[in-house]
Formats: structure tokens, sequence, C-alpha cells
């Protein structure tokens, strides 16, 4: 009936799941998105899978970990269209952007130590607002960061530091966390890292209440790239494992 059968091993849709803890419909879902090679069907309409399509699904659920569904999926995909040089770009892109995002975090944990050893933007500094102040004044913390105005009020409206409003006046007044925002704003822009990837980091400051507290946060962020990394090279071996069972079936 056909190369799906070469091997003489059939497999229902139930084997294949409950190897993965999955369902027979996800089975046949996966197969109808490509992520699956198409099955051969019996005389009667039933679906017959291979170990082909048996390690086919075992590459895919070892690619969703490190990867992503969405790329996951593509990468399948990509095998079973061809050429190989699309599966490869997609796998070297989520390394890409593994190796990016510890580029991130190492940056973010130089910021933060620049902060921790200077003792914080809290101390030793009045933020030029005066003593009834309560914070900085826009131009005054400029001139400490070494930029614009413009560019603090451009951080605001990206929602990267908080300013409050003097009820009296309308100034911008920076408190002392936001003040704390803005000085890792400066460094992280330093470093090269654009605004929309700052956010998110900013976003885990305020939840954290401060830069102390964030070790946690960064400890586990590290832990989260590592098993990134981990999940990449499982998946790696899987699709490689899947690839040379393709090749000695078009061999055969």
């Amino acid at each position: 009936m056909g190369r799906n059968f070469q091997s003489g091993v059939r497999l229902r849709p139930v084997d294949l799941a409950r190897r993965h803890g999955l369902s027979t419909q996800a089975v046949r879902n996966y197969e109808e998105a490509g992520i699956l090679p198409a099955a051969e069907r019996t005389a009667q309409g039933y679906r017959v899978y291979t170990p082909l399509h048996a390690a086919a699904l075992r590459a895919f659920v070892a690619l969703l970990p490190g990867h992503g569904h969405g790329t996951a999926a593509a990468v399948m995909r990509a095998v079973h269209q061809g050429p190989a040089d699309e599966v490869f770009r997609l796998v070297d892109e989520s390394h890409a952007q593994l190796l990016e995002d510890r580029g991130t975090l190492r940056a973010v944990e130089a910021a933060l130590g620049g902060l921790t050893a200077s003792g914080g933007p809290e101390r030793g500094w009045d933020g030029g607002g005066g003593p009834d102040a309560g914070g900085a004044l826009v131009g005054p913390l400029a001139r400490r960061l070494g930029v614009r105005p413009a560019t603090l009020r451009k951080w605001e409206r990206a929602g990267l530091v908080r300013p409050s409003r003097d009820p009296g006046t309308g100034y911008r007044v920076y408190d002392a966390a936001a003040v704390r925002d803005a000085l890792m704003v400066r460094q992280l822009r330093r470093g090269g890292y654009p605004l929309g990837q700052i956010a998110p980091l900013m976003d885990r400051v305020r939840e954290a209440g401060g830069v102390e507290p964030l070790a946690g946060v960064l400890e586990d962020w590290r832990g989260r790239l590592a098993a990134r990394g981990r999940a990449l090279l499982s998946g790696a071996a899987e699709l490689e494992a899947y690839l040379r069972e393709r090749e000695r079936g078009a061999g055969s």
C-alpha cells in the first residue's frame, strides 16, 4: 500500500497518542497540520501510522519546550515540505533568540549591580526639587542622567518611567522609585537595548518592589534560560534522529 507500510509495522492513532499522553484527535490534528507526514489509509478508510510517524511525533514533542508550539510546528512542516535549509534556519533562530536573551540578562544584572553598588538613587541626592518637592524634577534628573528632558518624556510615554504630577504646578516629579527606573533605563539603553525589550524588565522591577528583591527573579530567569538551552539540545537530538529515519526510508 505504499512507502508508509514498508517497515511492516502498523500503528493506530491511539498507539501514538498513548505514548505521549495525547488524545487520538490531537494526533490526527498534527497530521492535518503537516506536523506528521501524511498517513496511508486502509481499504476501510482508517489511518495507518508507522514507526516513522512515531519518530516524527517524538521529534515534535521534544522540540516544544525549547522552541514553543509555533516554531516547533513550523520546523516539522519544513521537514516534510523541504528543502532542509528552512528547517535549519528556524532552529538557528531559536538559538539566536536564546543567546540574545542571555545578553539581556547580563545587561540587567550589570544595571542592577551598578545601582546596588552606588547605594541606589535614593541616597546622597535630593533630586534637585528642593526640600518640599518630594522628588526630582525633569530638568535636574535629565542633567544627572546625561540625557535630554525630551528623552525622559519619551521613556514615560513608553511606560518605562512613571513620574507623578505636582498638584499645584503640574510639573513632573520623579520619586525614588522613578529615579531608580530612569537610571536602569539609561544603563540598558547604553547597552543597545531597544525600549520594547526594556519594558518587560521594568514591569518585573515594579512587581518585585525594588532592586534588592530581584535577586530571586534573576536567579529564576537564569534557570529558565538554562532549561531552554537543555531543551534545545534534546529537541535537536530527536529531530536529527527523525531526519535520519526519513533518509533511511527514502533510500530503501
